[in-house]
């Protein structure tokens, strides 16, 4: 499991390798990815966006922003936690992500950005 904190909000992510499929004529690894967001602080947020960097070992890298997640701007009240999966498809075996949330205090309407950490995409254990 792969876990960061800023400004309170804990972010933990699990993988898991799901096989491979076709898209169009190109063959694809899939993952799915299992994210936490903990709300550890007093104060109550909001996700607003989410920001993703994705890589895989073929030099490929993709970008992906929009409004919250999995189609939901969940709102988190302290020491509660909102969770949800997602997919990401490479064209190779291994790859990572990384990313941002975009938050927002509910009570003071402060915006701010909440690391998601670097987490790593494999179709078996892979030790470096």
């Amino acid at each position: 499991m792969f876990q960061q904190i800023t400004k309170g909000i804990k972010i933990s992510v699990k993988t898991t390798y799901n096989g491979t499929i076709y898209r169009g004529y190109m063959q694809h690894y899939a993952f799915s990815y299992f994210v936490t967001i903990k709300n550890t602080s007093n104060e109550t947020v909001q996700l607003l966006e989410r920001f993703w960097t994705i890589y895989d070992a073929l030099n490929n890298t993709e970008y992906v922003e929009g409004e919250g997640v999995v189609g939901q701007m969940p709102i988190i009240k302290p020491n509660e936690e909102y969770n949800y999966r997602s997919n990401c498809f490479l064209l190779s075996s291994i790859g990572s992500m990384t990313g941002k949330y975009k938050m927002k205090n509910t009570e003071t309407l402060e915006e701010f950005l909440v690391n998601i950490p670097t987490f790593q995409l494999t179709t078996t254990p892979t030790l470096n």
